[in-house]
């Protein structure tokens, strides 16, 4: 039940137009809120993140009243706490505000002060609608596309087919921490599906009829939809190379089972472990073993991850995971895994182009993923890109096609972030599938809604965390290095003439988000503006948004 609370320490409310300020609440062990002024009048919130429970006054709050999380870009609206943008599943709670006898006081329920978090109403009532959305696929992007259709009203029938056995899960936890339960990072339970009238189907998709319109499954089910969601995220590469398809103890990493089984095979620790590939899932891999084992990343860059984040902070990465063990191949190609002695049935060493031969007694590859849509291969009704994933306009409708929609790793987009200008892209990550599925999603729910573009984000465990906001389809032809490098600290400004297309940071928080609201608005300082030491954290962030 809501009740009044007395705010420690705080006598009016007098915050200054965008400023935010957190505040003890008396009465609740830990209890905390969050002042926002937006605009001239002032909100309370709840003050802790609800994705991973970041300070939320550690954050960015925009002249439009838009309050960003300081690790990894959740965006929350501060005049009443609804979510703008992924990684948040649940809203913010906002509170009432009084002001009498020389104090402030919040009138809320206990819980929700502290527990900072507002799930959505996903029940619909009056019965389900005749309008059938259907999704393939378990992901990011589904959980994104199925929440905001019944946020915005949505009283239709949604059903859901994946083949992972297991309901969506915060997949980012599988490479960064080996977690092999996925009841332990499921991100909803059966149960919420249920009230939501969330139909979770276990099946396989083999076809579908886009004239008709209707999907077809191994099982031999049909689903009809007047809204087609594809949302199948990506497949794992193996390499073509003797020895990696017939031997044991080689393994990719994309699902619960697969972490599963190189949990398994680590067993007891002290395993000699070769992870190919360097970047971001090899990387983690590496990041989350190391501790315990005997670890070799192989990579063919100069540096992990050198094609997108360049050799200098490349570097950076690299001499974080040595500092925990990690050992490094690189510059190097692979030129077959061969078996164990003792067993030779399983992979014994990795065998490297130079002469090298590394001894493994298991592999992880972290070689990239292709596009899941092998079900739509000769189709005639659908035209696949090279790489096998669906071409859609910036609102991830599927080109050439009626009431279809492709999000996440199998969508490619024209960008419009800066330095995009419209060209053609595929982001694998799984914080842009999110919000691909809610821009999705409020397009169905309202056919004259055109939803507002985000600028992706993503983040990563490389010693330290990493931040990272924009894109770089173009290209980027210098960067611009501060902070403490040196010491794993920095902030790498990538750059395509004068013009800011990425951001990357570690420890530097929120000097990311900040770049990515300055982005969206085209205010980012200039390259040479850079390279004179502006300080982008003082620069207020307006309400106006370009992209």
């Amino acid at each position: 039940m809501a009740q009044e609370y007395k705010l420690k320490g705080i006598s009016s409310l007098d915050l200054k137009p965008g400023e935010k300020r957190e505040v003890e609440v008396e009465g609740i062990e830990e209890g905390k809120v969050l002042l926002c002024n937006v605009g001239g009048k002032v909100t309370a919130l709840g003050s802790r993140c609800t994705h991973y429970g970041a300070p939320l006054v550690k954050g960015v709050l925009t002249g439009e009243g838009r309050l960003t999380c300081p690790w990894h870009g959740a965006c929350f609206n501060a005049s009443n706490g609804d979510i703008e943008n992924a990684p948040a599943l649940d809203a913010l709670p906002s509170f009432k505000l009084s002001e009498k006898n020389g104090a402030i006081y919040v009138t809320g329920e206990q819980q929700s002060i502290k527990g900072s978090r507002r799930k959505p109403n996903i029940k619909i009532s009056g019965g389900v609608g005749a309008e059938k959305v259907v999704i393939v696929g378990g992901g990011s992007g589904t959980l994104g596309t199925l929440e905001t259709l019944r946020e915005n009203g949505f009283k239709g029938s949604i059903t859901v087919i994946g083949s992972e056995g297991y309901l969506p899960i915060d997949r980012t936890k599988l490479s960064k921490a080996l977690i092999d339960d996925p009841a332990k990072i499921a991100i909803r339970d059966q149960a919420w599906f249920k009230d939501g009238s969330i139909d979770i189907i276990e099946d396989v998709v083999t076809g579908v009829d886009f004239s008709g319109k209707k999907v077809s499954t191994k099982g031999g089910s049909s689903y009809p939809y007047t809204k087609l969601v594809l949302a199948t995220g990506g497949s794992p590469k193996n390499l073509p190379l003797p020895g990696f398809k017939e031997l044991g103890n080689i393994f990719p990493l994309r699902t619960v089972p697969h972490v599963k089984a190189i949990n398994a095979a680590i067993g007891q620790k002290n395993k000699k472990i070769v992870i190919i590939g360097s970047s971001f899932i090899g990387m983690e891999v590496a990041n989350a073993v190391a501790k315990d084992n005997d670890v070799t990343v192989v990579g063919m860059e100069s540096r992990p991850l050198e094609r997108i984040m360049g050799a200098q902070v490349g570097a950076i990465f690299q001499k974080n995971l040595e500092k925990n063990g990690v050992k490094f191949k690189m510059s190097a190609g692979v030129e077959k895994a061969s078996p164990s002695k003792s067993d030779p049935s399983k992979v014994g060493s990795i065998e490297l182009k130079d002469g090298t031969s590394l001894p493994a007694d298991l592999v992880v590859l972290g070689v990239g993923v292709s596009p899941a849509t092998t079900f739509l291969e000769g189709n005639k009704a659908v035209e696949l890109q090279k790489d096998g994933s669906l071409k859609t306009d910036e609102y991830f409708a599927v080109s050439g096609l009626k009431d279809v929609y492709a999000i996440g790793d199998i969508a490619t987009y024209p960008y419009h972030g800066p330095g995009g200008d419209g060209a053609l892209t595929r982001i694998e990550h799984w914080n842009v599938a999110q919000n691909a599925g809610r821009a999705v999603a409020a397009q169905i729910a309202n056919a004259s809604t055109k939803p507002k573009a985000f600028m992706p984000i993503f983040w990563s465990a490389l010693g330290a965390q990493l931040r990272y906001c924009g894109n770089t389809p173009n290209g980027w032809d210098d960067l611009v290095l501060k902070g403490q490098p040196e010491e794993g600290k920095f902030v790498a400004y990538y750059t395509k003439g004068e013009t800011v297309v990425a951001v990357a940071t570690m420890q530097m928080d929120p000097v990311m988000v900040q770049a990515s609201e300055l982005m969206r608005r085209g205010k980012m300082p200039t390259k040479s503006e850079l390279q004179k030491d502006v300080d982008i954290l003082q620069i207020s962030v307006p309400a106006e948004i370009t992209i």
